[in-house]
């Protein structure tokens, strides 16, 4: 049975449809990325995952019991499973509170250390697990670097052992030389503490190493989901395959001639009849369907799942 199960999980702010009917299986100790565009509802689909947006509709299935319909008096112990890296080091931390008191809040929150003692005590042994010394539990926040920042959030985010982890594009605020060390960290810890993650990025390049299944978003939809290796040896989705060229190579073999999309992302507010996409799609000659029906995942002769109309 999958860890995290969403089935038609959609979230709209007024008359902004955010994330429309996202259906996703996650399985336990995988890792499954989500890609796209800035505005296309990866963190809004992250945080409403974790109830921390409340769904318009759709369910939401962690472990096998479904979060969209049980009160906060029962979703609040079974947070302390699910836990959340924010994206912005320097926000998500409270610059009013020492390291060791940020790390220490939900011990003392969900009760799993009875004694200021045993607070301390796994205070510490949590800075050791993300390389940081013990005496950074007496710091504050600002006497710290933006990856020494990130460590200090998943520090907190392992406080109470969790399952499942949302890894909100944690490395993007910090520099190219510090998102390695980062990232071989939660790679670490994974195996360590048999974590699954749903990471979201914008860096293709991250996700195709870290990640074991990638799920790409346009417009609030899922328009391809296919194993890591198989996304981006063969993309299906015109919309995944203009992402994938943009990507920096090294090798000149394995450069992909630049696809560039035309015109803006359409508006949520009033999406496109039919594909969302086939305003930029590149794929002359569409058929009537791109324009008029609205195109769901099917799965296609590879295993990808895409929702395409010509994809094949």
């Amino acid at each position: 049975m999958s860890l995290v199960t969403l089935d038609k999980l959609t979230k709209h702010f007024g008359p902004v449809r955010a994330v429309e009917e996202v259906s996703l299986e996650i399985e336990r100790g995988e890792t499954v990325g989500l890609v796209g565009e800035s505005g296309c509802g990866k963190s809004t689909l992250g945080r409403t995952v974790l109830r921390l947006y409340e769904p318009t509709s759709g369910t939401i299935k962690f472990d096998g019991k479904d979060l969209t319909r049980v009160t906060q008096r029962v979703l609040r112990p079974l947070r302390r499973h699910m836990q959340m890296i924010f994206q912005d080091p320097y926000a998500s931390l409270n610059p009013r509170m020492s390291v060791g008191a940020a790390i220490a809040e939900p011990l003392e929150i969900h009760e799993l250390a009875p004694t200021k003692a045993a607070r301390e005590a796994r205070v510490q042994e949590l800075l050791a697990k993300v390389g940081l010394r013990g005496d950074a539990a007496k710091r504050y926040p600002h006497e710290f670097s933006g990856g020494q920042r990130q460590r200090i959030g998943i520090a907190r985010a392992l406080a109470c052992k969790p399952q499942f982890i949302v890894c909100d594009e944690p490395i993007s605020a910090l520099d190219v030389s510090i998102q390695a060390q980062i990232v071989n960290l939660l790679e670490d810890l994974q195996t360590a503490e048999s974590l699954t993650y749903l990471f979201i990025s914008h860096d293709l390049k991250i996700v195709q190493h870290i990640c074991d299944r990638v799920a790409v978003m346009y417009l609030g939809r899922i328009v391809e989901l296919a194993e890591a290796k198989a996304l981006y040896r063969t993309p299906k989705h015109p919309y995944t395959q203009a992402l994938l060229s943009a990507v920096p190579r090294i090798d000149p073999k394995a450069r992909r001639d630049r696809i560039i999309l035309q015109g803006d992302v359409p508006s949520p507010l009033a999406p496109p009849s039919g594909c969302a996409f086939h305003p930029r799609c590149p794929v002359k000659d569409k058929p009537e369907a791109c324009f008029k029906e609205l195109p769901r995942l099917r799965v296609l002769s590879n295993g990808t799942q895409a929702a395409c109309h010509v994809a094949d």
